[in-house]
């Protein structure tokens, strides 16, 4: 995989979450992401993006599906 993060992802691509990226001490998106299942281990599939290019960006964790920003979803490491 050449991108590692779950913005680069191509629709119907499967990765497992490897990390998300906490860019401080008390970062609320990150904590938000965590807080929501995206955490280390967990299976996720990139189902659609918005209709103006690749922001927003639906995504599938088990049987439940988010709507993330571009820039959330640049914060998620994949492997």
């Amino acid at each position: 995989m050449t991108n590692k993060y779950l913005s680069g992802m191509k629709l119907g691509q499967l990765a497992v979450i490897k990390n998300v990226i906490q860019h401080s001490e008390d970062d609320s998106i990150a904590r938000r992401l965590r807080n929501l299942g995206f955490v280390e281990g967990e299976e996720i599939t990139l189902v659609s993006y918005g209709p103006l290019g690749r922001d927003p960006l639906l995504v599938q964790i088990g049987f439940t599906r988010f709507a993330l920003r571009y820039s959330e979803a640049n914060r998620v490491e994949i492997r």
